[in-house]
């Protein structure tokens, strides 16, 4: 669909991808129909990649989880920063272990919901049901577990505890999966955490302060985790990706031309120069009657 690239599209195109390291043909619509947004956000995006600290390919473990988390499920963007983090020298099982990170994030069902629940319990008169209780073995037993293999405890976990000790153990279980096994630095693994849980499809605030305490016990920055805040900040972009493909097809559909003919063009441009000549006109006209008022 799109057409030959003029020189500042050339331009355009050459300086993405030295900036961002890759080029992609959902793109090319995007350039060849606004150039303007394009190049603003060309220069959004490329903050990170021109003034971040983090390696290439933890930029792209970002890019990674915020698309594949289930508050996006982006296949096309995550194909692409796949492999965009392959040729940066990312492994199999770093990629594995970015997923297996960001696909926990429906426990925050759990973890908003539970609270929800004992307030409506108080206000409904039944607060004894969810009173707070002295742990038992078992439950004292999980929750030692969960730290030493999480490396923190948050209050968000002692209703689910409480109430749910079974529940408790799978989620344990399956969330620290990664943290046993995995290969990636603990702050990598928050700054997944922080980026899918900050991320404008999800916004989760209670999980966004527990990460980046735990982030900052590791020894992340404040610059690093300013980055991940800029890389996921990106994510906006999809409506743009998605929408202009969609736009083009409903326009082939209605036969509406993409692209005006020469003489229509031609036509635009005279047009234009007739109003800007009317409004210098009415401008000019302004001031002097402004300049005789004055007199």
């Amino acid at each position: 669909m799109a057409r030959k690239l003029d020189a500042r599209r050339k331009k355009l195109k050459a300086e993405f991808t030295k900036a961002r390291g890759y080029w992609n043909a959902l793109w090319n619509d995007i350039l060849d129909l606004s150039p303007e947004f394009f190049e603003a956000y060309m220069q959004f995006s490329s903050v990170p990649w021109k003034n971040g600290s983090l390696e290439p390919k933890v930029k792209e473990f970002i890019y990674i989880a915020i698309d594949a988390s289930t508050t996006h499920l982006h296949d096309q963007g995550l194909r692409v920063h796949m492999g965009n983090a392959l040729r940066y020298g990312a492994t199999k099982e770093e990629i594995m272990e970015v997923l297996q990170l960001t696909s926990v994030l429906g426990v925050h069902t759990i973890t908003m919901g539970v609270p929800i629940l004992f307030q409506q319990m108080k206000r409904a008169g039944r607060g004894k049901e969810i009173a707070p209780r002295p742990l038992d073995a078992r439950r004292k037993a999980l929750k030692k577990q969960f730290i030493k293999n999480r490396g923190y405890w948050s209050e968000l976990w002692d209703g689910v505890l409480q109430n749910s000790p079974d529940f408790f153990e799978s989620y344990m279980n399956l969330s620290s999966v990664p943290w046993l096994h995995g290969v990636l630095d603990p702050k990598i693994r928050e700054f997944i955490y922080i980026a899918i849980d900050a991320a404008t499809t999800h916004l989760y605030e209670p999980g966004t302060h527990v990460h980046i305490e735990n982030a900052l016990r590791y020894g992340a920055t404040v610059d690093e985790i300013m980055e991940v805040f800029q890389l996921t900040a990106v994510l906006g972009i999809h409506t743009y990706t998605l929408g202009i493909p969609a736009l083009l097809d409903e326009m082939k559909k209605a036969k509406i031309p993409v692209y005006d003919s020469p003489a229509k063009k031609s036509k635009a441009k005279a047009k234009k120069k007739v109003v800007k000549k009317r409004n210098k006109k009415v401008t000019k006209n302004i001031v002097k009657k402004k300049k005789a008022t004055r007199r």
